[in-house]
């Protein structure tokens, strides 16, 4: 496994714990501020392990793509991953 999968998974397993201290907030019937403020932290989280799939599929994949002649495939990738995190 190269560095940037083990980062992801390391930062995966990080957001399944807060996922599951969630889930005991909500059973426990902790105050909606607080389960408020995880759920942030979450996608927080999650955003930043798409930060990181992006970097690298543009530092790799599309690189490679335009090296083999195709940048339309490439152009239209950027603009998919560009309108999914504006989401």
């Amino acid at each position: 496994m190269n560095k940037i999968n083990e980062k992801l998974i390391r930062r995966l397993k990080i957001i399944e714990g807060q996922v599951r201290g969630l889930q005991d907030m909500i059973l426990k019937d902790e105050y909606c501020i607080d389960i408020i403020t995880q759920t942030s932290a979450v996608k927080q989280a999650l955003s930043g392990v798409e930060d990181v799939l992006m970097e690298n599929h543009l530092g790799t994949c599309v690189i490679h793509q335009i090296q083999k002649g195709k940048e339309k495939t490439a152009i239209e990738e950027i603009l998919k991953v560009y309108q999914l995190k504006r989401k």
